[in-house]
């Protein structure tokens, strides 16, 4: 009988290790970057439903990981907010979800019953043609929270160079 339980207990563990080892360490061996979902900003508790962080830069191909740390938030892309001829994603709610940036640009995304009061991010994926869907991304109108949201992300993007030419 106790070696049933130890079987079974050592089962069960193989089992967990195997569902989560591709998000803890993908094939070429790096973790995905992550981002965050929060009901509130660790560093600052009157920020309420973020994304932490939200602005964030990455390489094409690199792999980003949106993690459900509080209940009751998705990711999705917003229309008009990521380059053409890319698939738009859409998380459900509670759950992580990875999502690979294979072409260079701006990618804008929201967590869907949030989005009003300001949960929203964004992508910058470094490389050739990033600024290609730059006047477009920038042009999407949004409401509620996620206007000035958005307007504080483009002003932070501006200051620290991340709507500069990618340099080789």
């Amino acid at each position: 009988m106790a070696n049933d339980l130890t079987r079974r207990g050592f089962v069960a563990a193989a089992s967990s290790l195997i569902v989560f080892t591709p998000t803890l360490l993908r094939a070429d061996g790096h973790s995905p970057m992550e981002v965050q979902m929060l009901n509130k900003h660790p560093e600052d508790s009157k920020q309420r439903m973020v994304f932490v962080p939200n602005i964030l830069q990455v390489q094409a191909g690199d792999t980003v990981l949106f993690k459900s740390v509080d209940r009751g938030h998705n990711s999705e892309s917003i229309e008009g907010m990521i380059p053409e001829g890319v698939e738009a994603w859409k998380g459900k709610i509670s759950n992580d979800i990875e999502v690979t940036f294979d072409k260079p640009g701006f990618y804008g995304y929201k967590c869907t019953p949030h989005t009003s009061v300001g949960m929203v991010g964004l992508v910058v994926v470094e490389g050739e043609g990033k600024l290609d869907n730059l006047e477009a991304a920038m042009g999407v109108k949004h409401r509620g929270k996620a206007k000035k949201v958005f307007a504080d992300i483009w002003e932070q993007a501006e200051a620290e160079g991340l709507l500069e030419a990618t340099t080789a």
